[in-house]
């Protein structure tokens, strides 16, 4: 296919905390574009504090798609966010509207914009009880650590706490005897039947730090202990997938009464700073990514950079 037959993909990323919402909602009313998000903890219904959910306010205002699909209680995978966040990225195009992918979760991002193949291997559900139980008897380092000789790639990828991701990259390494990692390299990785326009923000790191924190006192200011305890009202627990994401595993941490709310939210910040560190170290190796420095570029500049490149 002709590159300019492809249809645009606008691709909007950037660590936690970095103001991608406000961003992202100003361009997509003045090209009239559709969001899906790519945040693993914004699919969750009932967790709209802890995952920074957009307002009612700001969703009326743009069509976002890939938020409150799932209830806490589901499984989801890289591969159900592909399914579909291709559904709404065609649904978007048929509208002849331009479909705008904002968020952090650089595996999610992949997922729409690279060529990433998970249907090779099937579930092994006898070696992921064995590794789940693993995991319960002496914690997640111990599962992480597995992966250390025999993937050495996924091992620095992929956090200790992101159980359900590290037993599927062990799992396909003992179906397959290939690295999970390996299914995402080759040469005809990038290419794609989209005409992708990808921006990363970015901004000085004790700046975006700054943020963080103050983010999450904000956070805990508009009631996520609150949140908390309801979601364990309805019978959601710390061993669920969506209560391993940042913010919700410290609370919960509290609520069952291991820490202090003191020490729970230094957590979050420590946590969240973490992986923004991550999320800019995904980012710099993506050949595709331009970077936009809110420190030198005001918000209408970036707005007009990124309007421009894609008109």
């Amino acid at each position: 296919m002709m590159e300019k037959m492809k249809k645009k993909l606008l691709v909007i990323a950037g660590p936690t905390g970095v103001g991608k919402t406000e961003l992202s909602i100003e361009i997509a009313k003045k090209l009239n574009a559709e969001i899906i998000s790519a945040d693993s903890m914004q699919i969750y219904k009932y967790m709209d504090i802890g995952s920074g959910k957009i307002s009612e306010e700001e969703m009326s205002q743009v069509p976002h798609h890939m938020i409150d699909v799932v209830l806490p209680s589901d499984e989801f995978s890289v591969s159900d966010f592909k399914d579909g966040g291709f559904k709404a990225l065609e649904d978007i195009i048929a509208l002849d509207k331009i479909p705008m992918i904002v968020g952090g979760t650089g595996l999610y991002i992949n997922a729409l914009t690279c060529n990433m193949n998970f249907s090779e291997t099937d579930r092994d559900e006898n070696y992921r009880l064995e590794l789940q139980k693993l995991v319960d008897e002496n914690g997640n380092e111990s599962l992480h650590e597995m992966l250390k000789d025999i993937d050495p790639i996924s091992f620095k990828e992929i956090h200790a706490n992101n159980v359900k991701r590290v037993i599927r990259a062990l799992e396909v390494y003992k179906k397959t005897g290939k690295p999970f990692s390996s299914y995402n390299s080759g040469s005809d990785f990038y290419n794609s039947e989209y005409d992708i326009h990808f921006f990363v923000l970015t901004m000085d790191r004790d700046k975006l730090y700054e943020n963080i924190n103050k983010r999450v006192d904000m956070m805990m200011e508009k009631g996520l202990l609150e949140e908390c305890i309801k979601l364990k009202e309805r019978g959601y627990n710390s061993n669920m997938q969506s209560i391993q994401g940042i913010g919700y595993k410290e609370v919960f941490f509290y609520l069952e009464g291991k820490i202090s709310i003191i020490e729970a939210v230094e957590m979050i910040k420590q946590g969240s700073r973490n992986y923004a560190k991550r999320q800019l170290t995904w980012f710099r190796r993506d050949p595709r990514a331009v970077f936009l420095d809110k420190d030198t570029c005001t918000l209408k500049e970036i707005v007009s950079k990124i309007i421009d490149d894609i008109s």
